[in-house]
């Protein structure tokens, strides 16, 4: 992530903007289970939400400075793995949701962010829930990421790389700045 990334993402505003509108907006009317991963927390802010949301919480994370600090900060209450979301060290069928937001366009192509939907579907169990949001390309969004990844999805085909991964049951919608998705392991 670009420094503007690095002072934004672990922001007091955004924590508030991620538990007042963010979540509550990506998740709503999603059961994620008792056993959920995030792919991708990086500063935590979602995490730090989830936790006091879902009974058990697993994140998994690249990069290995925001692991130490997540560890740190965040305490025993969630388990922190370093690991690539597109490549996930769990065993098949291991969580009854797995969640990821605001990260995808950091993943550096659309053959990766399809390996990291798969990787999804394998590790949820049947009937499990995958959810999550991302932003939707715009000037300011081109501008925060400047120097940085920026690999935006589309919402229109968001629905078919998902089917594609395995999974049913698919909704996408965009608001504003950003979209949602949830869909079901069959």
């Amino acid at each position: 992530m670009n420094t503007i990334h690095n002072v934004l993402c672990r922001s007091t505003w955004w924590r508030r903007v991620v538990g007042e509108r963010l979540l509550p907006w990506a998740l709503r009317g999603v059961d994620l289970g008792g056993e959920v991963l995030e792919i991708g927390p990086g500063f935590g802010a979602t995490t730090r939400q989830l936790a006091r949301l879902v009974p058990a919480l697993t994140a998994v994370e690249i990069d290995p400075r925001l692991v130490g600090r997540l560890r740190q900060e965040l305490g025993p209450g969630v388990r922190i793995v370093e690991g690539d979301g597109s490549d996930l060290p769990f065993p098949d069928g291991a969580f009854t949701g797995v969640v990821c937001f605001t990260m995808l366009h950091h993943v550096p192509s659309a053959r990766r962010q399809d390996m990291l939907f798969a990787q999804a579907r394998r590790v949820l169990a049947p009937g499990g829930t995958f959810a999550g949001s991302d932003s939707t390309p715009s000037w300011w969004f081109r501008f925060l990421h400047l120097g940085d990844t920026m690999v935006a999805l589309d919402p229109a085909t968001l629905a078919d790389r998902l089917a594609a991964a395995g999974f049913v049951d698919i909704a996408v919608s965009a608001a504003g700045r950003s979209l949602r998705f949830r869909a079901t392991a069959p």
